[in-house]
């Protein structure tokens, strides 16, 4: 038996692409029939914004070809060959294993991808289309993202902008217990507003050059209050803390218009520049921009680069015992009929002596039990070679050997 991986992920498909290849639930079901149609009885569906991809366990060479064809029948309506990932045995296994760990992700090292890998397997147990191979591969690979998070921390070296800022933000004036004015509506914005909630802070205020937009921000901020943009100068006076995100050509707190006369912390998360440079020669201003914040950002890509690679060691470590496991685990069927085999000399022999001889029930027992350990133990050390082989072909070639010399 052996693993394989098909499908599409951000790396060679664009946005387009992979939007019309997501899988519904309907469609996962409909793909598990098509599967199962050509023996493929182990199958999960990994679907998401970034990769639409099939992990699933074969017999039979021509039955990666079989999936690869109910893969592209899923989405006739666009030519796949030019993006489609096609993988099996250990380098598929070890894509199992880096996708579960953020090391395929598109943000490198995120923790969200575990959860839906999670996910998937739940839907293939839970719709009959998982075994004892998919259950070890998959859960093998979540213990390994763990150990991999435990260890490394990957993910604690934030790339959003506005979290970084928020970050800087809260070293230079501690959030906690300020008023803050933020300065446009849009995502960027909202995601500032977000990560300022993380914190206690003594009240937000917002205000936006559209006042409707502004207003929208309560539905999912319903603590903060809201002014008109033509207010934000005045509203400066009372703040400690400023962050303006918007989407303005021109600046929108200039030094000319505003003279600060107590400590107060600017973060600019605009492009172009929303806060006057000028105010960083303001001795009671402290003004954090993009510049600063790409910096940090790519610091922190930097080390998540790093750490990914190390992330790496770790998964060949862990990837080489599943491997094993697998590699023994084709011998089992063999190994059960030998074992299978013994039990049948246990009940002929014991069946003749017992007619032969009048023994007690503890002597019944006793003699089962020595036949039983003898027949074991002489096929103790075989059972330890046959789990022990280094690879298929020998595995083929000692079980033809085995079944040929016990007739199984």
């Amino acid at each position: 038996m052996e693993f394989g991986v098909v499908g599409i992920n951000y790396k060679k498909a664009q946005l387009d692409i992979r939007d019309k290849t997501s899988f519904t639930d309907g469609m996962k079901e409909d793909f598990f029939h098509k599967a199962a149609s050509v023996g493929v009885e182990q199958v999960m569906i990994l679907s998401t914004c970034n990769r639409s991809e099939v992990y699933y366990f074969y017999e039979q060479e021509e039955q990666q070809a079989q999936i690869q064809k109910a893969y592209e029948e899923m989405f006739s309506d666009i030519s796949l060959k030019n993006y489609l990932i096609m993988l099996s045995g250990k380098e598929a296994m070890a894509y199992l294993f880096r996708i579960a760990a953020g090391m395929e992700s598109l943000v490198l090292g995120e923790d969200q991808i575990l959860g839906q890998v999670k996910e998937a397997l739940e839907c293939s147990v839970t719709m009959g289309h998982s075994g004892k191979e998919m259950n070890k591969a998959v859960r093998d690979a979540v213990t390994c993202a763990k150990k991999i998070q435990t260890k490394l921390k990957i993910s604690e070296k934030p790339l959003s902008v506005s979290y970084i800022g928020i970050q800087r933000l809260n070293e230079s004036c501690e959030i906690t217990g300020k008023k803050i004015l933020v300065i446009g509506s849009g995502k960027t914005a909202a995601l500032a507003l977000k990560y300022i909630f993380e914190y206690q802070t003594s009240s937000v205020t917002a205000c936006s050059r559209n006042y409707a937009h502004a207003k929208a921000l309560r539905e999912e901020f319903p603590e903060i209050q809201i002014i008109s943009y033509e207010e934000r100068y005045e509203a400066m006076k009372e703040c400690d803390i400023v962050i303006s995100a918007t989407s303005s050509p021109h600046l929108v707190v200039r030094r000319d218009c505003f003279t600060p006369v107590r400590p107060l912390c600017f973060l600019d998360l605009a492009a172009p520049r929303d806060i006057d440079m000028a105010f960083a020669e303001d001795a009671l201003v402290d003004l954090i921009n993009l510049d600063e914040l790409q910096k940090i950002v790519k610091e922190n890509e930097k080390e998540r680069k790093n750490l990914v690679k190390e992330g790496g060691r770790l998964v060949e470590e862990e990837l080489q015992e599943t491997m094993n496991w697998f590699l023994s685990s084709r011998m089992d069927a063999t190994i059960e009929s030998l074992q299978q085999r013994c039990n049948t000399i246990v009940e002929d022999s014991y069946g003749y002596l017992n007619r032969k001889m009048e023994l007690s029930q503890r002597e019944q027992k006793l003699l089962k039990k020595v036949l039983n350990a003898s027949l074991q133990r002489l096929l103790r050390e075989p059972i330890q070679e046959l789990k022990h082989l280094d690879t298929k072909d020998e595995q083929e070639e000692f079980k033809k050997l085995v079944e040929q010399l016990f007739q199984i």
